[in-house]
């Protein structure tokens, strides 16, 4: 019997974060309130957004329970706070620091009111920040990149049927892509956008 196993690859937010953290630098105000691929955000909601994600993952990973873990992500448009171009890299970078101490895989934690295991949590947030991401691009004109093991791993979060949460209420029914489409385009798609989405349409 073979008894070898493919491992895990190991979940690292930081490409993901700071790939969000660069993009901040190019969204000028007047692209606050244009379009984004989540058809009810603006591009100021979808920042918004993910602060708010942001936060309420870093106090999962600390298992720091309260209104930040506890409230769902379809509570209400959330509202972009005055200063998110000095607040929101640096809770990127807590973020990330927050899921690097072991003790936030283990066990039980909660985020948007939704109980689940440390590891599934990490990989939930991998997901939004990858697939929230590349909304940020595509509304604000920049191309998205991310590593294959990266959208794998998205991937296989977004896939139907695995009995995983499917991360935020922004996330749509999948879209069908030609077969051999890129890994990005597949994962897009799984998340119920169309990879050719463009401002406008």
């Amino acid at each position: 019997m073979d008894t070898h196993t493919t491992p895990t690859p190991p979940v690292d937010l930081e490409p993901a974060a700071r790939r969000i953290a660069a993009l901040l630098d190019g969204i000028d105000e007047a692209r606050l309130d244009g379009p984004t691929p989540c058809p009810d955000y603006t591009v100021r909601e979808l920042l918004a957004h993910v602060a708010g994600l942001g936060a309420a993952f870093r106090e999962a990973a600390r298992k720091n329970f309260g209104p930040m873990t506890d409230t769902a992500p379809g509570a209400g448009l959330p509202v972009l706070a005055d200063d998110w171009r000095e607040t929101l890299p640096p809770l990127l970078d807590e973020l990330v620091t927050a899921w690097r101490d072991p003790a936030a895989r283990q066990g039980m934690t909660r985020a948007g009111g939704v109980d689940l295991p440390g590891e599934v949590a990490l990989r939930v947030v991998l997901d939004e920040l990858v697939i929230h991401g590349w909304d940020l691009a595509r509304s604000t004109g920049r191309a998205y990149e991310a590593d294959g093991t990266t959208l794998r791993l998205v991937l296989d979060m977004l896939t139907p049927g695995d009995g995983r949460p499917r991360g935020s209420s922004v996330f749509g029914p999948p879209v069908p892509v030609p077969d051999g489409a890129p890994l990005l385009d597949r994962a897009v798609a799984m998340s119920g956008r169309r990879p050719d989405w463009e401002p406008g349409d």
